[in-house]
């Protein structure tokens, strides 16, 4: 047993001791405990009050990584699911992008918080999917965030001229000329859309991870003893 698995026991037993140098001891032996699985002169003090463990606030990557044995870790690790979690993440970018460039259609207005709407989706489906711990899937969850709002821009733009000029959607995708992109999307772009973007990449990063509470630390720790 870690020592942080023996002070579970050592901190609700009459006969531990506080020192100094050495931290929670047993009271009989003056010593750190030794003991693994069960301690044989482990009696229980009425008067300590349980902790009722976290099952609710999802800890940080770093905050696991710190709680979990190394051993532990690894196997969590290999319940990660990296590549299906970025395809379904892109793909659910791109969903998301089309059914912005449709709501602009129906409405004639381009509707900038739908980016978060989108950033939330994407992190969400790489939470699920990927079942993941490490930065990697945080890292991809921004990243497609991105992308997918401001091609979920770019789409909506396109809406917007095509219901203007009076063109098909699918035929103004052809006839625009790709060169003006980029100062097209500087001319449309403004600074609430920046309030937007930076909230999709965020949620797109803080929403990809697995969520690991206080409570399921120790369920995880019970069921590897």
């Amino acid at each position: 047993m870690t020592r942080e698995e023996q002070l579970v026991f050592c901190k609700k037993c009459e006969n531990r001791k506080m020192d100094l140098k050495q931290g929670l001891i047993c009271g009989l032996t003056n010593q750190k405990a030794e003991f693994e699985n069960e301690c044989p002169d482990y009696k229980l003090d009425e008067t300590v009050k349980e902790v009722q463990l976290d099952d609710k606030d999802a800890l940080q990557t770093h905050e696991i990584k710190k709680k979990l044995p190394i051993e532990i870790l690894e196997k969590i690790r290999l319940e990660q699911n990296l590549i299906p979690a970025i395809l379904s993440g892109f793909l659910v970018g791109v969903i998301g992008a089309v059914i912005w460039a449709t709501i602009s259609v129906a409405t004639g207005y381009q509707i900038g918080y739908m980016a978060i709407a989108i950033g939330a989706g994407v992190g969400l489906t790489i939470r699920k999917i990927g079942n993941g711990i490490d930065y990697i899937f945080g890292f991809w969850g921004a990243g497609i965030s991105l992308f997918s709002v401001m091609f979920g821009n770019f789409l909506s733009i396109v809406a917007l001229i095509a219901d203007e000029e009076g063109l098909g959607y699918f035929e103004t995708l052809t006839l625009f000329d790709y060169n003006y992109l980029p100062d097209l999307m500087i001319e449309t772009f403004s600074f609430i859309d920046l309030i937007f973007y930076g909230i999709a990449i965020y949620e797109g990063f803080q929403f990809s991870f697995r969520l690991v509470t206080e409570k399921r630390i120790e369920e995880i720790k019970n069921s590897n003893k």
